[in-house]
């Protein structure tokens, strides 16, 4: 069985699977609740079971032109709640349509149950993230 912080490593070696643009299904439990309150207008804030987030993501990172060079964990702090973690990081890549560099801050809190995510709240610096991807 996997801890949240074990979880969430093997979350960050999925986004570096530059030839995947599926999660490992094996990841999330069958009814993962995905988080984003700060998304992007437009964007979905909610998404409920796991065969919506793997479409989504799978959606996502097609259409992302980024190659995720590098996942830095700045912070992570364990809770009360063995099965809960908040953990912040930072995410740098390559725009491979620019070949611009750039990095935003996240902050993840996730659930584990049964060694898998059940529910992944992550808070995104959305402004970042806009201006990374903006053409030159």
């Amino acid at each position: 069985m996997s801890t949240p912080r074990e979880a969430f490593d093997r979350l960050r070696q999925q986004w570096f699977l530059a030839d995947s643009a599926t999660p490992d299904e094996d990841l999330f439990t069958e009814d993962v609740v995905v988080e984003m309150p700060f998304a992007a207008p437009g964007r979905p804030t909610r998404i409920e079971g796991r065969a919506a987030f793997v479409a989504f993501a799978r959606a996502g990172r097609a259409a992302l032109p980024v190659r995720f060079d590098r996942c830095d964990i700045t912070a992570a702090h364990r809770t009360a709640d063995p099965d809960v973690i908040v953990v912040e990081y930072e995410l740098g890549g390559t725009v491979t349509t620019t070949g611009a560099t750039a990095a935003a801050p996240f902050v993840g809190v996730l659930r584990v149950r049964d060694g898998r995510i059940a529910h992944w709240r992550e808070y995104q610096h959305t402004l970042a993230i806009a201006q990374a991807l903006a053409p030159a």
